[in-house]
């Protein structure tokens, strides 16, 4: 059975830091394209970054452009999503994704086939 769990969410003050981290099982994730997503009240769910399966390529969207970094450690089978300087906006349900095909469409949700269950990440004073 393949399961990705995720972790490290919490409340934490604006400018500060969380390191989410996603744990596959039941398969390794040496051929997937990972992705992080989130989704806020009301709002469709978003990319976040992705890293590709091939070269380790990273993306990001631009709203995270420079505070966020995604990596990933295949001999754990885990991806992690480090967020500095965070903002109230970050506010979110954070899922992490992966599937082998991915590639072109690398912030689509649809394109995903395996998730976890999500974490809550709070940004607020």
């Amino acid at each position: 059975q393949l399961q990705l769990v995720e972790s490290g969410g919490g409340l934490v003050q604006p400018g500060g830091s969380l390191r989410l981290s996603c744990a596959a099982s039941g398969f390794t994730l040496d051929y997937y394209v990972l992705g992080w997503f989130r989704q806020a009240p009301g709002k469709e769910r978003e990319g976040v970054s992705c890293i590709s399966s091939s070269d380790g390529s990273t993306y990001y969207a631009d709203s995270v452009k420079g505070r966020f970094t995604i990596s990933r450690d295949n001999a754990k089978s885990t991806v992690y999503l480090q967020m500095n300087s965070l903002k109230p906006e970050d506010t979110a349900v954070y899922y992490c994704a992966a599937d082998p095909w991915a590639a072109p469409k690398i912030f689509d949700p649809n394109a995903y086939e395996y998730w976890g269950q999500g974490t809550q990440v709070t940004v607020s004073s």
